[in-house]
């Protein structure tokens, strides 16, 4: 047994079906690490096919494709033991596997025990999980070859895999049963997707915990990158021993590809490398790298020649803004300007201005809206070189009113129709902007965020109008914070406006003084029903219960407290509708309210009648 080998772990962005770019991404991976000695090499789960295939891994075809492409990696895999993620079809069903190449030869597949089937996952729906202690030989085009659950050996060195949610499911990890056999390295291919803070648990719960309690070596490698549109991947690559963490990457990273690799000293791992962590976990600086990554991502899959976005002068719209500028910011920092212009389609290196071609906005303003707004919107637009334009929409709003003025033989007023002549403001601006869009050829960014996603605070087909929802996974206090901190942090001085702010739809007449604190409840107080309602899945009377033993001022009034909740639970189901209609969004906290990820609800309910009734009688 040798005491000393040289391990991998290479995280790469790849797409569902691209083959080209998947294949190609994992052969220059195998050839970076031939380059750099090392032994065994860990990709990502499902790296060949991507793991957003979503029902396509129900068809016969695209495991035989991934067969196919995975034909064109095993000649590259001289000299390396490679372990590449791929979904495997045996007799109509479909399992999910890493296959295990051995100087140019697979000598085996394991298959996934534990599926993912919570928040964002649906594992279960594509896959089966294959059961504990049991290898099978099945024949795969054309060849024999060992299924299962499986470990391997490379120069005397043992190793075995967890895929992701194994490791997840504490006392059924196949660490256990692997530790028994007395495995030195246990590999975890992962497709885990990002959420604030989910690295440092990964760090701690999987390859800490894991590699303590299995006496061994652990190689964390997780996918890379805005994948299929929703779920981002943080590449992150961890590499510990018996409860120490040895190596971390820097995560989020713009490339097609990161390697990382460690030498470990299985016999004395006082000897095995190590590195210091450099990887920023700060929540507001894992906002502003996921986003931007994934927005980069996302307008160069899409093959959109950048992003158009209605910029209001709140703080929403600002954000998104911002995103894109730290998008381009940090997209060339890490690529330089010539590769990050012709990933995203620019194909020109002679770009004095990158945000100017990639983002434009416009302020549209009407008789409700303020001049400080525009001041604002004009003011950050311009510190950040976008495009800008504004205009007014009071035309429009002026010939939709008269219009049904005159069909309903009445005046449309505010005492009247108040809901009404809001929302005709907010679907007036949506016609022209999507021109604008199209004519640009260009993503057009909804400013929704998860606050406003709770209670339906959004006017359909008019501020929701768009293709992507970068901000909709996101708590408004969060947002309002952040671009406090960006102005400071990041040097965006064109926020200082934008942060002078309250929080406005700026739909009413002035004099109304609108807020969105005064239509809803503080957000403060939102969240934190937010929080206990959805994420943690409380009824009123529980979340009720919980708040109560708080301090907060703001919640210190039961009979008050009682109104917000009620006005949640209401507003909530009423608006389920709003929310199967929002544009896709990225997930980013540890909840959102998208229906097609994380959180599903029925349009038609009983609207926690029953339940609000014992609200009521506490």
């Amino acid at each position: 047994m040798k005491n000393k080998l040289r391990i991998g772990g290479a995280t790469v962005n790849q797409t569902p079906i691209d083959w080209s770019n998947n294949t190609s991404n994992i052969i220059a991976s195998i050839k970076e690490a031939k380059k750099n000695n090392v032994s065994i090499l860990g990709f990502p789960e499902l790296c060949l096919t991507g793991y957003g295939c979503e029902d396509l891994f129900l068809s016969d075809w695209l495991s035989e494709q991934a067969w196919n492409n995975l034909q064109f990696i095993i000649p590259h895999c001289e000299s390396i033991t490679a372990c590449i993620g791929m979904p495997i079809r045996i007799n109509g069903i479909t399992y999910n596997g890493v296959a295990v190449i051995q100087n140019q030869e697979i000598i085996g597949i394991t298959l996934k025990q534990n599926l993912a089937r919570d928040g964002v996952h649906y594992e279960p729906r594509w896959f089966d999980a294959w059961p504990a202690d049991t290898v099978k030989q099945v024949e795969i085009g054309g060849k024999k070859i060992q299924v299962g659950d499986l470990i391997y050996e490379i120069d005397g060195i043992t190793f075995g895999f967890e895929i992701c949610e194994d490791a997840w499911r504490k006392e059924k990890r196949p660490g256990y049963r692997l530790q028994k056999r007395g495995v030195d390295l246990i590999i975890n291919p992962s497709a885990s997707h990002f959420a604030f803070g989910k690295s440092e648990l990964r760090e701690s719960e999987v390859v800490m915990d894991g590699s303590r309690k299995f006496d061994c070596a652990y190689l964390f490698v997780n996918l890379l990158g805005n994948e299929a549109g929703r779920m981002i991947y943080d590449g992150d690559i961890i590499i510990g021993q018996q409860g120490k963490i040895l190596k971390v990457n820097d995560r989020l990273s713009f490339k097609p590809f990161v390697l990382v690799t460690c030498d470990i000293d299985f016999i004395n791992p006082v000897n095995s490398e190590s590195a210091a962590v450099t990887d920023n976990k700060a929540k507001n600086e894992e906002l502003a790298r996921a986003t931007s990554l994934a927005l980069f991502d996302y307008v160069r899959k899409s093959k959109a020649a950048g992003f158009v976005l209605s910029l209001s002068g709140g703080a929403d719209s600002s954000l998104c803004a911002i995103l894109v500028a730290e998008m381009v910011r940090r997209g060339i920092k890490e690529l330089g300007q010539t590769e990050f212009l012709s990933k995203t389609g620019l194909n020109t290196t002679d770009v004095p201005n990158v945000v100017h071609e990639l983002l434009t906005c416009a302020y549209q303003g009407t008789e409700n809206s303020s001049q400080t707004t525009q001041d604002a919107a004009e003011t950050l637009a311009k510190s950040l070189g976008a495009t800008f334009y504004s205009w007014r929409i009071d035309d429009a709003v002026n010939f939709y009113t008269s219009k049904m003025e005159e069909m309903l033989e009445r005046s449309i007023t505010w005492e009247t129709d108040d809901i009404s002549l809001q929302n005709i403001q907010a679907r007036s601006r949506s016609p022209i902007i999507w021109m604008l869009a199209n004519i640009k050829k260009a993503v057009l960014i909804t400013t929704s965020n998860r606050s406003e996603g709770d209670v339906g605070y959004a006017t359909m087909d008019g501020d929701t109008s768009g293709s992507l929802a970068p901000i909709a996974g996101i708590d408004k206090p969060f947002i309002i914070q952040w671009l406090k901190w960006a102005e400071k942090e990041l040097g965006y001085s064109g926020l200082s406006l934008v942060n002078n702010l309250q929080p406005t739809a700026e739909l009413r007449p002035l004099e109304k003084t609108q807020t969105d604190e005064k239509d809803l409840m503080p957000y403060v107080v939102l969240v934190a029903i937010e929080k206990l309602a959805i994420r943690d899945r409380k009824s009123p009377v529980e979340v009720f219960s919980e708040l109560s033993k708080h301090q907060n001022p703001m919640i210190s009034d039961p009979s008050l407290l009682k109104e917000y909740i009620k006005k949640f639970f209401r507003l909530w189901s009423a608006n389920q509708w709003k929310r199967e209609r929002l544009a896709p969004s990225f997930h980013l906290d540890d909840l959102n309210v998208d229906p097609r990820s994380w959180c599903r609800f029925p349009i038609l309910s009983g609207s926690f009648k029953e339940e609000l009734t014992l609200l009521d009688k506490l």
